[in-house]
């Protein structure tokens, strides 16, 4: 099956979350033949950025770990909140800001890519930087010496990701070793 019709309907069916319609099957209907005659298009011209054949048993297979992924990193936003909240309106609240060395299974730019912005996306943590000869992020965190506490969702992020992006690497395969924190005591 060819992939840009179907991203073409997935893109119609994001047209209906952006246009925030009024819940109605008549007004479903229209935004959705509406996004069909923006989306298919869209997919049609921009069809050789990406895969030809769409396997409908693999994209199947990844939706849990898509609905996993988003579930962990909804968590961790709103912990991420409230700790950074309570830290601002809490001024003896010890912050130690560090930088940790992450060094990644995934392989694929799209996974290093999801999971650098879902690390920016979460408040009190910032993907600083990727040396691509160690496959490594650099991350700082204003709970950066407790290392464990900023890795820990990193990697579970990046088990759902080995599945969802396809790589090489399995999730039951060990991480690599740090080479160790750039921050200093």
């Amino acid at each position: 099956m060819r992939r840009w019709p179907a991203l073409g309907v997935v893109l119609a069916v994001l047209w209906l979350f952006v246009r925030g319609i009024e819940l109605t099957p008549d007004r479903i209907a229209g935004e959705f033949l509406i996004g069909l005659a923006i989306g298919v298009p869209v997919a049609f011209v921009f069809r050789r950025f990406y895969a030809e054949e769409f396997v409908l048993a693999r994209s199947l297979r990844i939706v849990p770990y898509v609905g996993l992924y988003l579930a962990v990193f909804v968590k961790e936003l709103l912990v991420a909140n409230v700790d950074v909240v309570y830290r601002v309106l809490s001024p003896s609240m010890p912050i130690e800001p560090d930088v940790v060395a992450i060094p990644l299974r995934v392989e694929s730019d799209v996974a290093i890519t999801t999971i650098a912005n879902s690390i920016t996306l979460t408040p009190g943590t910032l993907t600083m930087d990727y040396d691509d000869d160690t496959n490594t992020l650099y991350v700082h965190g204003i709970t950066g010496r407790n290392r464990e506490g900023v890795v820990a969702p990193i990697r579970t992020w990046e088990d759902y990701a080995l599945v969802i992006f396809g790589e090489d690497a399995s999730p039951d395969d060990a991480p690599p070793a740090p080479r160790g924190d750039l921050g200093g005591d």
